[in-house]
């Protein structure tokens, strides 16, 4: 069983269907598809993965939905209402400079004037790097792509979803023509964040727009539908042409695709307010119940080098960056997961080559076990020992690092260097195979989910792949063959920028991909 941490509580609960014959509901806060998804964005999206594999590991079947926002998420998520600019036009006036001033990356053919172009490359990107990190919900939207839902594509959804609150008196038409969810009919506001209605109406709990608080009821009330004529997405509804609130959109599509009733709702901490709060009032008060999600996950931020993660200090890493440096998704994904979810986590790029040679040792550990699979041995072996302690570690709360403890020590009873396996004593009957413990390490693996990935970058180093890499050193071979030692380091000196590490040798010149 899966003991959790329930943001809503803030009490560790057991986990278990609402439905308990049927499949656990799940549904996970995605990215916003306006830039491409930095490795602060998947610490939350695989924390939200692991979460689903370890219910898997205990038995549970999972509906697993994650969004792709593609309208209607502001530039400043503080507020309720969601100030400055809709991301969308943030990113179709940053292609626009691009393209203007010839930086887009080569092969990228976008119409910056065109929103639905710029949300579908943008998610492109993001199931790409989403595949190669082995989030499972992106392979579900394969077969399903209902499980990967984008807003523009439940706009009518929404619009009937906004009616029937104005109906029940729980939103109303402001004199700004804004329609606004009353937060004074849902006494329950405020229990996940503890921003309450009192706090807020203080200046407590966030920003206040000084003008807007004018047409609303309340300081808390936020905005479900905004007529806009000018905005770059918009819709006919009852209320203008316009576009939806962001709160309303992932309650919409979880009600639709999940029941108004789910088990699990997930997201990053900065989510907790005012998303998930608003989500959870707009919800309870659309279907009548006591619950929206009833167990509430939350993942907390992501530290670079000990500092904050930041654009204009080139720490704002996506996996690409990390790929050119000679990085294999899988250490990206095992180094984002193993700090606990509800601690920050500090990544670096030391960790980063720790969780590469660790995933390397498991790699040969696999290898042996699977030739001498067939082999008999004298009771439990080394990883089938440890799978209790696996299970144990990880049903408590996701504890990743006890987790992995127990299986590094079950690396040590494996004599991987051997060739053979140690012969059975004199006359003992074998009770097993080397293959129980292979099938003991693919349970665990089926959690971690690092065994199988890619372990070779899946994309090449400074957009240099192997035959170019052996081109470049063949050119500088000949250039020092002609005494040319200026081009000769100038083509090494590309080499190592490209992330490239090269050595001479007495049997001529190798070379590697660095990490970090």
């Amino acid at each position: 069983m899966l003991n959790l941490h329930n943001s809503l509580s803030r009490t560790v609960e057991p986990v278990a269907p609402l439905n308990h014959s049927g499949p656990l509901t799940f549904y996970t806060c995605g990215p916003t598809v306006y830039d491409v998804a930095h490795i602060g964005n998947f610490r939350s999206f695989l924390n939200a993965d692991l979460l689903r594999r370890t219910l898997e590991f205990f038995g549970h079947e999972v509906i697993h939905v994650m969004n792709m926002t593609d309208v209607g998420h502001m530039t400043e998520d503080s507020s309720a209402d969601g100030g400055g600019q809709d991301k969308m036009e943030v990113a179709a006036v940053r292609l626009k400079e691009a393209k203007k001033s010839g930086s887009l990356p080569e092969g990228v053919e976008v119409d910056a004037n065109d929103p639905y172009a710029i949300a579908d490359y943008f998610a492109d990107r993001f199931l790409q790097d989403a595949k190669a990190l082995g989030l499972r919900v992106v392979f579900d939207a394969d077969e399903f792509p209902e499980r990967m839902p984008r807003p523009t594509n439940f706009i009518p959804q929404m619009i009937a979803f906004i009616q029937r609150l104005i109906d029940d008196n729980h939103a109303y038409v402001a004199a700004d023509g804004v329609v606004y969810f009353d937060t004074q009919s849902f006494p329950d506001y405020g229990q996940l964040s503890g921003n309450t209605l009192d706090t807020i109406r203080s200046g407590e709990g966030g920003r206040v727009d000084a003008q807007t608080q004018q047409v609303k009821k309340h300081p808390a009330d936020f905005m479900l539908w905004k007529p806009d004529s000018q905005h770059l997405m918009r819709w006919d509804s009852p209320w203008g042409e316009g576009y939806p609130g962001w709160h309303i959109e992932c309650s919409t599509m979880a009600i639709e695709l999940l029941g108004e009733e789910i088990d699990i709702h997930s997201g990053g901490e900065d989510n907790i307010f005012p998303h998930h709060e608003c989500e959870i009032a707009q919800s309870r008060c659309f279907t009548g119940r006591d619950s929206f999600a009833r167990h509430w996950f939350h993942t907390r931020f992501l530290m670079i080098e000990g500092a904050k993660m930041s654009k204009s200090a080139g720490t704002c890493y996506v996996l690409e960056d990390l790929l050119a440096r000679g990085a294999t998704p899988a250490a990206v994904r095992l180094e984002l997961l193993r700090t606990h979810y509800r601690s920050n986590a500090n990544f670096t790029f030391q960790g980063l080559k720790d969780a590469q040679r660790m995933i390397e040792r498991w790699k040969r550990m696999e290898a042996w076990l699977a030739r001498h699979a067939d082999v008999e041995r004298v009771g439990p072996g080394p990883v089938e020992s440890a799978l209790g302690a696996f299970s144990e570690a990880i049903g408590n709360d996701l504890n990743v690092a006890g987790a992995i403890a127990a299986l590094n020590g079950a690396l040590a009873g494996i004599p991987i260097e051997a060739e053979a396996p140690p012969p059975a004593p004199d006359g003992s009957a074998g009770s097993g195979t080397w293959g129980d413990d292979l099938a003991a390490l693919g349970k665990m693996n089926a959690v971690l989910g690092v065994l199988d990935l890619e372990h070779e970058p899946v994309r090449a180093a400074g957009g240099m792949d192997e035959a170019a890499i052996e081109a470049k050193l063949v050119a500088r071979a000949e250039a020092k063959a002609n005494r040319d030692f200026a081009a000769a380091d100038a083509i090494r000196d590309e080499l190592i920028a490209a992330g490239i590490v090269i050595k001479d040798g007495a049997d001529g010149t190798t070379w590697t991909r660095s990490v970090g």
